[in-house]
């Protein structure tokens, strides 16, 4: 029987422009915090931080 996943998915958003957002995987278990990522934004054109939105 296959194992639960604990993974989810969640919706970064560009933290100097928040208009472009990604979706990505997200394990809650292990990572309890809010996910920060630096990230390709195609509105801005440059690489900026993306924060974690509801």
């Amino acid at each position: 029987m296959a194992k639960k996943d604990d993974r989810s998915y969640v919706t970064i958003k560009c933290s100097e422009c928040k208009k472009f957002t990604y979706t990505t995987p997200k394990n809650k278990k292990n990572t309890t915090e809010k996910l920060e990522i630096k990230k390709a934004c195609p509105v801005c054109g440059k690489h900026t931080v993306f924060k974690e939105s509801k």
